[in-house]
């Protein structure tokens, strides 16, 4: 009789944890957003909310850039939601209408205007109705 042991790894590869990133990094961020959008006074919510900021636009602008180098694609899409920031920030100062509730709100339906079309590009190419 012939004992088989499983083979585990000491450390796990990247591809194994990248789901879980992605997935935690999501929770901070929705959390970020709603200690903003409730007012909290959390000592935890300028930097969670700083991250969703970053990392929502990030996101969108990263699933628009599939076919790129994953560093390029990295550092583009963090550039790019800087300048989402910036430009939804001086507009908002500019309408005299500044507030961090409104600005949350401001990046997440730009965040989403950007990963809808991407989205949607997606599932006609599953469905094969797009070249």
């Amino acid at each position: 009789m012939q004992t088989t042991r499983l083979r585990t790894s000491s450390s796990p590869s990247g591809r194994d944890l990248t789901p879980l990133l992605a997935g935690a990094g999501t929770a901070v961020g929705g959390f970020g957003a709603l200690l903003a959008l409730t007012g909290s006074d959390s000592p935890l919510r300028a930097p969670l909310t700083l991250f969703f900021l970053l990392a929502a636009p990030a996101a969108g602008i990263a699933a628009a850039l599939r076919g790129c180098d994953p560093f390029a694609r990295a550092l583009a899409s963090l550039a790019g939601s800087v300048v989402l920031n910036m430009l939804v920030a001086q507009g908002m100062l500019a309408t005299h209408r500044w507030s961090a509730r409104g600005g949350v709100l401001a990046m997440a339906a730009v965040s989403a205007l950007i990963l809808l079309p991407v989205l949607l590009r997606r599932r006609r190419t599953e469905k094969g109705q797009d070249v």
